[in-house]
């Protein structure tokens, strides 16, 4: 069956706030939870589809992708499909308990204590995704065209090789907590409310470590500097993301790394723009030219000599094109074509002879003095 629209699924509009997003998952997954709808598979669907939006829409880097390139530019960031959700509410402690007032704790009194089976609340101490990172590229004009190599530099977070990610020293184990007993939270009794909060003693980790690496002091995890070189295709535009998969940060507790993602600025050129894989550019020519027709050498983006003929009687503004000089179309042998604007250049300054000749042509035109009115947007077309 084809997927919906994330928007459609939440049913909120495409401006949606994040608090709007939050609040859409919220009244859905309280409807469609397995736990209160035990073998229902239609509402366990629904349940896993309302939460694959959430976790794409609530998230910053995500968001942007899927507006501008739909599920494929979300492909491989950890959405969909039985992926582990890095951040989307899987029960109903979760769901509500950012509300603050020991909410989560009602609703799991309601419906059935932790509720358990395949939404338990995943510990702190499972496998979990790294950070992506974001890196500005800015390239020119003609790079973007033509596609190029460049050397990016960046750091990030890798598994401490002292610790291999444990943060323990050698020798050194972790340990459950005493203060939490390695459930990462400690409950608040506050008369009928219960509310639940990170333990201080692990910060939520749920074990504590008696002796940390000198390495990476206990985080499991080094800053490095890396250098790589990039390729970029030919005929990418500005703001083109490109992911290069594990070279964000590393994950905890052996999780796989978050991406790398390139998000690339196009200078503008000194005269060329581009419009979709075509380009544009105007050159100037002379009156007679114009008149009489010529042949002219205009030069490319990649500063070679193409020959474009000037028909006779072309008038100032004329677009003339010269095929498969503009923007490859990526994946393909296919370019854009080149489109060249003509500018009539008037001559402000004239010698006594070009206004003899020219008053001698004017004598056989017999221009008229009472010229039609145009209206004024038909030139635009």
């Amino acid at each position: 069956m084809a997927k919906r629209d994330y928007y459609e699924v939440l049913g909120v509009e495409k401006s949606a706030s994040k608090d709007d997003i939050k609040k859409a998952y919220r009244k859905l997954a309280v409807k469609y939870h397995p736990d209160r709808n035990p073998g229902n598979k239609e509402a366990e669907e629904k349940f896993r589809e309302a939460t694959e939006a959430y976790e794409v829409l609530s998230d910053d880097q995500k968001r942007p992708m899927y507006d501008q390139y739909g599920f494929a530019g979300v492909e491989g960031m950890g959405q969909g499909g039985g992926a582990q959700y890095s951040h989307a509410f899987h029960d109903f402690s979760d769901i509500f308990g950012d509300m603050g007032g020991g909410f989560g704790d009602i609703f799991e009194n309601l419906f059935g204590g932790g509720m358990g089976g395949s939404s338990r609340r995943r510990s702190a101490t499972d496998p979990s995704q790294g950070a992506s990172l974001r890196y500005d590229l800015d390239i020119s004009f003609k790079d973007a065209v033509y596609g190029t190599k460049t050397e990016i530099h960046f750091q990030h977070n890798e598994t401490c090789g002292t610790c291999h990610g444990s943060g323990c020293a050698a020798g050194a184990t972790r340990k459950t907590c005493p203060t939490c007993q390695g459930m990462g939270q400690v409950r608040r009794s506050a008369g009928f409310f219960a509310v639940q909060q990170t333990c201080p003693t692990c910060n939520g980790s749920g074990t504590v470590i008696d002796k940390p690496c000198a390495a990476c002091h206990g985080t499991g995890v080094e800053t490095k500097h890396k250098r790589m070189t990039l390729t970029i295709p030919a005929g990418v535009d500005d703001g083109k993301r490109i992911a290069i998969p594990h070279q964000g940060d590393a994950g905890a507790n052996g999780g796989p790394a978050g991406d790398l993602i390139v998000v690339l600025h196009v200078q503008p050129h000194s005269y060329f723009e581009r419009s979709g894989q075509d380009l544009y550019c105007a050159v100037q020519i002379s009156m007679t030219q114009a008149i009489l027709g010529a042949v002219i050498n205009v030069t490319s983006l990649n500063e070679t000599k193409i020959e474009l003929k000037i028909p006779a009687g072309t008038t100032h503004g004329k677009l003339l094109r010269i095929k498969g000089e503009g923007v490859p179309v990526t994946g393909t042998n296919r370019k854009g074509d080149l489109y060249i604007k003509i500018l009539v250049e008037i001559p402000q300054h004239i010698s006594s002879q070009q206004r003899s000749l020219l008053e001698q042509y004017a004598q056989l035109e017999k221009p008229s003095v009472d010229p039609k009115p145009v209206l004024l947007s038909s030139l635009s077309r």
